[in-house]
């Protein structure tokens, strides 16, 4: 059996700095995984509320072509001077459907701008989450530019860039 052997450098003495320097990009890394997932919820919840509206839309679109349809029978009826109980019955039964689909039409179309302007605000969240989550990336690299250059100018401005990511994507969650 092979023996193992494993070599203690004690030439290199502990970098106190260098450890509050690794707590600081391990706190900034946190962060950034936290902003990044918000970020990503929030596109998803941008793209559903887009969708809804979309389809709201739609809908929209055809009660109107339902309800345009109700009134290219009621002009037939007019212009071939339909009379009679069975004629007024139906133009009785277009005036009823015209109502429903009036009423479902502005239903649908309030639905759909609600639903968009859901869209635009969780659009509007998301770029706050993706500014904050950009900026937390440029901390966390010039922090860590600090093992190599073992300059304090580095972590520095990596706090800084940091702690603006943090309030930018604070203020996504406010909106």
């Amino acid at each position: 059996m092979t023996e193992l052997e494993i070599h203690h450098e004690s030439g290199h003495a502990i970098d106190p700095t260098g450890q509050k320097v690794g707590v600081l990009a391990a706190l900034l890394a946190v962060f950034l995984a936290v902003v990044t997932i918000a970020s990503h919820r929030t596109h998803t919840a941008a793209i559903i509320f887009k969708s809804d509206a979309n389809d709201q839309w739609a809908l929209y679109q055809a009660i109107r072509v339902k309800y345009h349809s109700l009134e290219l029978g009621e002009n037939l009826a007019a212009i071939l001077n339909a009379n009679g109980d069975a004629a007024d019955k139906m133009l009785a039964d277009y005036a009823n459907q015209k109502k429903k689909y009036d009423d479902q039409g502005k239903e649908s179309q309030e639905k759909a701008r609600t639903d968009g302007e859901m869209a635009e605000a969780a659009e509007h969240r998301a770029l706050r989450y993706d500014i904050g989550e950009g900026l937390l990336e440029i901390g966390l690299v010039l922090t860590s530019l600090y093992f190599i250059s073992k300059k304090m100018m580095f972590p520095v401005l990596g706090l800084a860039a940091g702690l603006g990511g943090v309030v930018i994507a604070a203020t996504g969650m406010m909106m």
